[in-house]
């Protein structure tokens, strides 16, 4: 199943929420929500910094994990920004892919 890093940064209402619930009681959303799409959280962080939130997921698609980015953006809680994760073999089949590209300029 393909893999994405999804960042989170909370809105002052979302983290008046994480302050209210407690940062277990938010990982247990999360886990719903991607189950609910058919995925898993592989692993979830909280954080100092630009991102409140880190979580390593499993997705089942793309598709899911827009669905997933759009919902989070839309309840207003939170924004998302999302990076799919490849694999080493999977860089390794993308090295032997062969690729017709001119540099600008050449």
């Amino acid at each position: 199943m393909p893999k994405y890093l999804i960042q989170a940064s909370y809105s002052v209402e979302g983290i008046k929420g994480v302050l209210r619930d407690g940062g277990t009681a938010r990982c247990r959303v999360v886990e719903r929500m991607l189950e609910s799409v058919g995925g898993r959280v592989e692993q979830m962080y909280f954080a100092f910094g630009e991102n409140d939130v880190y979580i390593f997921a499993d997705l089942p698609s793309n598709a899911a994990s827009a669905a997933v980015g759009l919902a989070v953006t839309a309840a207003g809680g939170a924004r998302t920004k999302t990076v799919v994760l490849l694999t080493p073999e999977e860089i390794d089949e993308a090295a032997r892919q062969e690729v017709d590209y001119r540099a600008p300029g050449t």
